[in-house]
């Protein structure tokens, strides 16, 4: 896929963490912490500047797509790693060798309605969501155009 083409994103927060709610207040934030390989890849390799972000609550009850962000910075390395007192901490980390990465996200809006992890599972179009499929626990995930469609009207 050209790089000039804009692609779509869920990134799930526990809203006592960080909500959407903190995401307008604050206007944009960098997105740190994650350490999956597989969701480090997608924000080193593949996020844009510009791209469409799904800002899920995982940890609410029940689950739900709250709003829409963007990517405003591409990867790089997470500082986070380096701070002992972080929660984020790894040893491993140097700021020689970041192992980890991050983005800037910047609040677009927040939904009407909240989209429910059940909604999502039972809409047809978004039977292939990863984040509707069993035992996804990825925190950074691809969307496909079609879904970010769908979800977006959804959440109107």
């Amino acid at each position: 896929m050209p790089s000039s083409t804009r692609r779509f994103w869920l990134l799930k927060s526990e809203p006592d963490c960080y909500s959407i709610d903190d995401l307008q207040r604050d206007g944009a934030t960098f997105w740190s912490g994650i350490r999956n390989y597989q969701a480090r890849n997608y924000m080193r390799d593949d996020m844009r500047q510009g791209d469409g972000v799904l800002f899920y609550h995982s940890g609410a009850e029940p689950p739900c797509v709250v709003g829409i962000a963007e990517v405003a910075r591409e990867g790089y390395g997470d500082h986070t790693a380096l701070d002992p007192d972080d929660d984020h901490f790894d040893a491993k980390a140097t700021p020689d060798t970041m192992i980890w990465s991050m983005v800037d996200v910047r609040f677009v809006k927040k939904f009407t309605e909240p989209v429910p992890l059940a909604t999502l599972k039972a809409t047809p179009g978004l039977e292939r969501m990863v984040v509707a499929q069993r035992g996804s626990r990825l925190s950074v995930q691809p969307v496909t155009d079609e879904e970010w469609s769908i979800v977006t009207q959804l959440g109107h």
